[in-house]
């Protein structure tokens, strides 16, 4: 059993355009960061075979293809969205994930209050509250991260979604006050997530909201 699904996952606002490397506002999360004023040339997405981006974030080149769902979703927000990249965007949806799942394991309520809305940090709270009632413990650990597909891209009126999948080595298990092992294991497993996030391409906040969450473990 996995022990962190998510709804909905929100970076803190800065009202500042931060660079695509940073869509997730991981590097850098300050509230009263100055607006910048953004610019109204459009680049068009690139749709060689193997965007330089694309191949160093280890993505499947042929996604770009001109018959490929994913492809036509993805050109789709770059043009919508000129400063969107699928290569940072992967980058960034590792970095949340591997953040989120460490936050939760350690009740580090602070750096989820700016990750979770207000029901998924309640739903958060909940869970760590309980699980400090009763005197337990929640170890988590990404070992590895073995691989980030894109599984579905595209705009639904101004909002652009992205579905990605998340396979991860992870060791993951829960001790009681005496430290006798109650749930998961101590041996390292591999997990299989899959979390749809989204984002108001209108709004000046470049991070990314996880929408939905579903696993295959």
């Amino acid at each position: 059993m996995v022990f962190f699904r998510l709804f909905r996952v929100l970076g803190r606002r800065t009202g500042e355009e931060r660079p695509p490397a940073d869509s997730f506002g991981i590097a850098e999360r300050s509230e009263n960061a100055e607006a910048v004023d953004d610019n109204n040339v459009i680049s068009l997405p690139d749709r060689e075979p193997h965007p330089p981006e694309a191949e160093e974030a280890g993505l499947d080149a042929s996604i770009w293809a001109d018959d490929s769902p994913v492809g036509a979703g993805l050109a789709q927000i770059k043009i919508a969205d000129h400063h969107f990249e699928p290569g940072p965007f992967v980058e960034g949806a590792r970095a949340a994930y591997d953040m989120i799942v460490v936050a939760f394991a350690g009740g580090d309520r602070q750096t989820l209050r700016g990750l979770l809305n207000d029901e998924v940090f309640d739903n958060f709270t909940q869970a760590i509250d309980g699980r400090e009632a009763a005197g337990e413990t929640l170890e988590t650990s990404i070992t590895a991260m073995k691989a980030t597909d894109i599984l579905d891209a595209g705009l639904d009126g101004r909002t652009a979604e992205i579905t990605v999948k998340l396979v991860s080595d992870m060791i993951s298990f829960t001790r009681d006050a005496a430290g006798t092992l109650v749930a998961g294991n101590a041996g390292e497993h591999e997990v299989s997530d899959i979390w749809t996030f989204a984002r108001d391409i209108g709004d000046r906040d470049p991070n990314w909201v996880l929408v939905a969450t579903s696993s295959e473990n």
